[in-house]
């Protein structure tokens, strides 16, 4: 694993089981606020980066 410019998709999936996590904590403590709603659209965003690095 270097600095070569290759992300890895493995990554992305990491990053948005973390912010389904934290969306989950977020909705428990304090309901739907814009912060749940933000934490959800980065965890849908990473799932599907996460996706498209897959397919291609």
């Amino acid at each position: 694993m270097g600095i070569d410019g290759v992300i890895e998709p493995m990554y992305f999936l990491i990053t948005s089981i973390g912010f389904i996590i934290l969306s989950f904590i977020q909705y428990k403590k304090a309901g739907i606020t814009l912060e749940t709603i933000y934490l959800s659209i980065l965890a849908v965003f990473f799932i599907v980066c996460f996706i498209i690095l897959n397919i291609y």
